[in-house]
């Protein structure tokens, strides 16, 4: 370089590129790689650390790297239109056959350098006729679904099944059900779908709910088969649509739901129309079968006596989650007992509710407070779903669930609950729940406390 004070090396020997050239004695320059030092060490990136001839140390790449990273979110936000045209890539490329192929591009490697050019990058030929099957059944479908009122269910089902018969026969797949079969398809796509691709399955979703072939749309979201992009106009869909039942599963299945699609579905669970009723009933016959199940199995003398207390368990369970709750408040239960809802985006969610709403939401809380209040011997059981086969079991709000709930609740609304006047006799009423289950939580971690000291002790005196 020409100055001996420009950065010249990296922290071993690898030469800096000439673009990435930062000065020292650039007092705005110098505070900037400072500021991102402490940054670039909680994130643990040893390797970046830039010397120069002065032996101060900068952070340019990573600078160089944050700076990147800030304009490609930017980018993607600012482009919030969606991708019409299928990506070249839209299936999980087979990694094994590919590096099989890969060779260094010198015929020499400098042991030292970060990254070596090489040759030899092939797709194999079945990740290739996938993805050109794939793009000419995108293609069709697409033009198909230009004009629906052409296009009827048994087409679509006809043209799905040859395509994935296709994929079937190439990876050697069998249905294990004959095509005369009424479950042919579903069979078909819960055994070849992960090799759609993206794309493909996203337009496939599509399809299923715009001619309203809900047994498809159900596998497709079980199997965990589109992807997540997909549910924002998913759940808009169902909800106009008023597939209760479909929301219900994609609360279950659906990873990271997003702070549109749970607002739409707390509205929707919280002040049902009519209309959407007729879809409830499926999830509350669900509850219903789960809760006679149980029952079944406690009079069922054949059990051991291990299984037999884990069905009085479930039973006590399902009771709590069945008997007093409206149709649309079994809905919600999902919502309440699901891992994969994000904390921050409920909160949000919740802010987000109109009075009627915040209502019915602290009410249906409050009726789950009086519940265990009633029964504190109901528990959770996760046994009952692999063991008995009551699967309904893991869908019941825990007692930190709906306290946790509560919480974001009156964390993110109190003061405008308590300017309105029809919210008060509903929190004096959680009040008298909440006291005596605080005040037992507190002399609970005092002997829990006494244990753990007992214990610390009794391991000093052994060793």
């Amino acid at each position: 370089m020409a100055s001996n004070h420009f950065i010249t090396k990296w922290t071993k020997t690898e030469p800096v590129a000439k673009h990435a050239v930062i000065n020292p004695l650039n007092p705005a320059h110098k505070i900037a790689a400072s500021s991102l030092q402490p940054i670039a060490a909680a994130l643990r990136f040893p390797s970046l650390i830039w010397r120069c001839s002065n032996g101060s140390d900068f952070w340019l790449f990573f600078a160089l790297f944050a700076m990147s990273l800030l304009e490609v979110i930017r980018n993607a936000s600012a482009n919030t239109d969606k991708v019409a045209s299928q990506s070249e890539y839209p299936i999980i490329l087979n990694a094994d056959d590919v590096f099989l192929n890969l060779k260094p591009q010198l015929e020499t490697v400098d042991p030292t350098s970060l990254a070596n050019p090489v040759t030899g990058w092939q797709l194999s030929q079945g990740d290739t006729q996938l993805i050109e099957s794939g793009k000419k059944f995108y293609t069709k479908l697409k033009r198909k679904l230009k004009d629906t009122t052409n296009f009827s269910k048994g087409e679509f089902v006809e043209i799905l099944n040859l395509f994935l018969e296709k994929i079937a026969e190439k990876f050697g797949i069998s249905a294990g059900v004959d095509t005369s079969d009424n479950g042919y398809t579903q069979v078909l796509v819960e055994k070849t779908g992960f090799l759609m691709g993206r794309d493909v399955a996203g337009l496939v979703l599509e399809a299923c709910v715009r001619l309203e072939i809900w047994y498809l749309v159900e596998t497709l979201i079980v199997k965990g088969i589109i992807d997540h992009s997909c549910y924002s106009n998913l759940v808009t869909s169902l909800v106009v649509k008023k597939r209760s039942d479909l929301l219900c599963l994609i609360i279950k299945h659906a990873p990271d739901l997003g702070l549109t699609e749970l607002l739409c579905i707390l509205k929707y669970f919280l002040c049902p129309s009519k209309d959407a009723y007729s879809s409830m009933v499926n999830v509350r016959k669900e509850w219903e079968s789960q809760a006679l199940l149980a029952i079944e199995k406690v009079k069922d003398k054949k059990l051991s006596d291990k299984k037999s207390h884990v069905a009085k368990e479930a039973s006590i369970l399902l009771m709590l989650a069945h008997d007093g709750f409206s149709t649309s408040e079994l809905c919600l239960h999902y919502l309440l007992a699901s891992p994969n809802v994000d904390e921050v985006i409920l909160s949000a969610s919740i802010g987000k509710l109109n009075v009627k709403e915040m209502m019915n939401l602290i009410r249906y809380l409050g009726k789950w407070l009086k519940k265990y209040e009633m029964f504190p011997q109901a528990v959770p059981c996760p046994k009952a779903s692999s063991v008995l086969g009551l699967k309904a079991c893991d869908w019941v709000p825990k007692l930190e669930d709906i306290v946790k709930f509560l919480e974001l609740v009156l964390d993110e609304n109190f003061s405008s609950l308590v300017l309105h006047p029809e919210f008060h006799e509903e929190l004096k009423s959680i009040e008298t729940l909440v006291g005596p289950l605080a005040l037992e939580a507190k002399l609970c971690c005092s002997v829990a406390n006494v244990i753990e000291n007992l214990k610390t002790e009794a391991e000093g005196e052994q060793s």
